[in-house]
């Protein structure tokens, strides 16, 4: 079958066209809704400049709405021999409309097209992200409380260090999906700007009224110049897989805590027996490969943006083919940090603490720092209570003070989760998802 793209008069080689097309037909099934979305508008937008009638607009208005619940629903399929999700949908509109369904590409390129599809997918996926982080960050909070009282040790150089506790641990990493939720907002806001009608990166001579498929499709603002419309292309993506990255590295250090506390050395922590797997050889093994895999995943997605910059790397302006490989690099990644973030749910859910772990005599050196504050606070000089510890601790004199009176903002004792939950919810309203919404079921009524 012909391409969009294709004269009267030339074919191409099979072999050309299968490596060109590449995974294009895999992924572009996830386009398809946004597909329509965009054709929804930019039909609006050409019946005001008088490039479709009414009756014209009517029919492809009614027909897109139509495709867009068989994508909904699940019965939408790209056939074969159709080269994209573009051709597709024209195809369909033109099978049902006859010439009325091509005249939808007016005043558009493919370049433009997908574009915008690929703005819409990434806003919509960030949506949903955020969301289920915060899900993530809700439980997070609910259990740095349920366990505040719950002392575990604190660690640097994977060194006994200072008493902390599990408020801090799981208030931690709360706090640091907080930061993600700020990457992820730069990232939503670079997705929520309309390239539509930059055409193949130089506009067109139709007088396109880009503001208003901007309004009608929900975006913060437009990509003004349509040079640099098309440059975003492989920003976008960079800036999305970004924002995966600083998820993925919260989770993957999650992980391993959980894998060094569930074990025996550790034994701070354990995970359900459901959530384990065995040894084939071994009859008391209990393996975290949950958290495992968990680190992993999230190891594998922090390479991301590297993968885009070396696409990217060294590229002119206007379009260039390789772009297309970004879609292979994007789309999976929403899928696996999705599946991250609910496994991580999960595993929280489930997860059982150990109490009175502090009161282990190997544990005692933890709160040296303690009996130099209570030097200090008797008026002995910093560096000289550093000096009689230290010199108990040498000579087996040394006996640790266990009452810990930490107070101020964000120790073990003023956890400041009530602060922290309201940094997330300020973060969370900046994103704007009712305008949005409030657009794209406008367009959809």
């Amino acid at each position: 079958m012909s391409k969009l793209w294709q004269k009267d008069n030339t074919t191409v080689n099979e072999k050309i066209e299968k490596f060109t097309i590449g995974r294009d037909p895999e992924f572009d099934v996830l386009l398809a809704a946004f597909d329509v979305l965009g054709s929804l508008a930019h039909t609006q937008m050409l019946a005001t400049i008088n490039l479709l009638t009414e009756s014209e607009l009517s029919d492809i208005q009614r027909e897109l709405k139509r495709i867009y619940q068989n994508i909904i629903g699940g019965k939408f399929e790209i056939e074969p021999g159709i080269e994209d999700v573009h051709s597709q949908v024209e195809l369909l509109l033109t099978r049902r409309l006859g010439e009325t369904g091509k005249k939808i590409h007016s005043g558009r390129s493919r370049n433009d097209q997908v574009l915008v599809d690929l703005k819409l997918f990434t806003r919509n996926r960030l949506e949903s992200l955020a969301k289920q982080s915060q899900k993530v960050f809700d439980l997070l909070i609910s259990l740095s409380e349920k366990h505040k009282n719950v002392l575990l040790p604190g660690y640097t150089h994977l060194q006994i260090a200072m008493p902390s506790s599990f408020g801090l641990w799981f208030g931690a990493y709360a706090e640091s999906l907080v930061d993600d939720m700020e990457m992820l907002q730069t990232a939503y806001r670079i997705a929520n700007k309309n390239p539509l009608g930059s055409g193949a990166g130089y506009g067109s001579s139709f007088p396109l009224n880009r503001t208003m498929t901007t309004q009608l499709l929900g975006f913060e603002n437009l990509h003004y110049n349509v040079v640099y419309a098309q440059m975003s292309r492989g920003k976008t993506e960079l800036f999305a897989v970004t924002a995966i990255a600083q998820i993925a590295t919260t989770l993957s250090r999650m992980a391993m805590d959980i894998c060094l506390y569930n074990s025996q050395n550790f034994g701070f922590l354990k995970l359900p027996n459901e959530m384990t797997t065995g040894s084939s050889i071994m009859p008391h093994k209990k393996n975290p490969d949950v958290a495992e895999l968990l680190r992993g995943k999230t190891n594998k997605l922090k390479s991301l943006p590297n993968e885009i910059q070396l696409v990217m790397s060294n590229l002119p302006s206007g379009y260039h083919r390789e772009m297309q490989i970004l879609k292979e690099i994007l789309m999976p990644a929403f899928t696996e940090i999705t599946d991250c973030l609910d496994i991580t749910h999960f595993m929280l859910s489930g997860i059982e603490v150990k109490d009175g772990i502090l009161e282990n005599e190997k544990y005692d050196l933890l709160f040296s720092v303690e009996r130099v504050n209570e030097l200090v606070l008797q008026g002995i000089p910093f560096r000289e209570a550093y000096k009689i510890i230290g010199n108990e601790i040498e000579s087996g004199t040394y006996t640790p003070n266990r009452n810990l009176v930490h107070t101020h903002e964000g120790s073990i004792g003023n956890l400041c989760n009530p602060e922290i939950s309201a940094m997330m919810q300020e973060v969370m309203g900046r994103f704007g998802f009712e305008k949005v919404e409030k657009a794209i079921e406008e367009l959809l009524g």
